[in-house]
C-alpha cells in the first residue's frame, strides 16, 4: 500500500476523463475561455473563480465512490461494512442529508444509531488546475495556489456545511454520542480555521478533518494543526491506523451548560461507582440528564 492511493493529480485527470466518456459535455467542467477550456480561471486571466455549479454533482459522486473504495479493505479488516448515503433518521441522517460514508456492521443503507461505528462527510473537489486541448488531452497547468478557486476544505462554506451537519448529528439524540465523526478534504484549511478545527476536535464534536492529498502543492501550506483537529494523511498505513483507532476506542460525546454546584454533585455521585468504567457512565448518565433538565 503506498502514497499514489491516496488523492493526487492523476486521480483528478481521472475524473475528468471518466466524465467526458460517459455522461459529461467539456462545458459542464471546464470554465470556456479565450486560452481555451480550464478547470479553475488562472489567476492571470480575467474571470470568475467559483468552482463550476454543474461540476459540483459530478465531482461529489466521484469522490464519495472513491472514498468508499479506499476505505473499504480497511473497515473490511475491522469487520464492519464502508457504505455510502446512509441513513439513521434517529440521529439526523435522512434521505436528503444521509452520512456520504459510514463503517456499519450490516450491509444496507438505512442503520440503526447501535450499528454505525463510523461517519465520514466528503468535501472534495478538483483541487489543481488542468487544460483540456481540442482532442480531449487533460493536462496540469498548476495548483491551487496558481488559480481563482477555493477547492475543498480551502471552501468556508464546505466548512461550514460539515460543521453544521456534525453538530446536527450530535445533537439529534442519545444514540449519536458514540460514533466518531471525521470530514474528509483533499485540500490544506485556511489560516482562519486553524484554532477552529482543534476546538471542535477538543469538544467531541468532530474528531478529525483529514487532507487525504500528501501533495497538493509543493510550496508552503497547512499540514496539520497544533491539537491535531487538521491533519494531512501521508499514507495509507497512517489511515488505516487511525481509522481503526476511532472505531475501536470508546469514545462518548458529552456537552452541557451546568453550574459549579451541580456538577460537583455529579462528580460526588459518579465517584461512588466501584470501576473507573462504571464511574465514566455514571457521570455521562447525570451529564445527559441534567442537561434535559435545564
Amino acid at each position: 500500500m503506498t502514497q499514489s492511493m491516496l488523492w493526487n493529480n492523476e486521480k483528478e485527470i481521472q475524473f475528468f476523463i471518466e466524465a467526458l466518456r460517459n455522461f459529461a459535455s467539456p462545458e459542464q467542467l471546464f470554465y470556456r475561455l479565450e486560452q481555451g477550456y480550464f478547470a479553475y480561471v488562472p489567476k492571470n486571466v480575467r474571470g470568475e473563480g467559483q468552482t463550476l455549479q454543474s461540476r459540483n454533482s459530478l465531482i461529489g459522486k466521484f469522490t464519495e465512490k472513491w472514498t468508499r473504495d479506499l476505505f473499504a479493505p480497511i473497515a473490511n479488516r475491522l469487520g464492519l461494512y464502508a457504505i455510502n448515503g446512509v441513513i439513521c433518521n434517529e440521529i439526523g441522517l435522512s434521505k436528503r442529508s444521509s452520512a456520504d460514508l459510514a463503517f456499519c456492521t450490516t450491509e444496507a443503507v438505512e442503520q440503526r444509531p447501535e450499528n454505525i461505528k463510523l461517519i465520514f462527510e466528503i468535501k472534495m473537489s478538483i483541487v489543481s488546475n488542468y487544460k483540456m486541448t481540442d482532442d480531449s488531452v487533460i493536462s496540469f497547468v498548476g495548483d491551487y495556489k496558481t488559480h481563482k478557486g477555493n477547492p475543498s476544505l480551502l471552501r468556508s462554506d464546505s466548512m461550514l456545511k460539515a460543521i453544521g451537519k456534525a453538530i446536527n448529528i450530535r445533537v439529534s439524540g442519545v444514540g449519536s454520542t458514540r460514533i466518531p465523526i471525521i470530514v474528509l478534504g483533499n485540500s490544506p484549511i485556511t489560516d482562519s480555521y486553524l484554532h477552529k478545527v482543534d476546538f471542535l476536535n477538543t469538544a467531541g464534536v468532530i474528531q478529525g478533518f483529514w487532507s487525504l492529498n500528501p501533495r497538493p502543492t509543493t510550496s508552503a501550506h497547512v499540514r496539520q494543526t497544533p491539537g491535531l483537529g487538521f491533519r494531512t494523511i501521508e499514507n495509507i498505513e497512517t489511515l488505516a491506523e487511525l481509522t481503526s483507532e476511532l472505531v475501536q476506542r470508546e469514545l462518548n460525546y458529552f456537552s452541557s451548560m451546568i453550574s459549579k454546584t451541580k456538577l460537583g454533585e455529579f462528580i460526588r455521585l459518579a465517584s461512588q461507582e466501584s470501576t473507573d468504567e462504571d464511574r465514566a457512565e455514571k457521570f455521562l448518565q447525570l451529564i445527559n440528564e441534567g442537561g434535559r433538565q435545564l
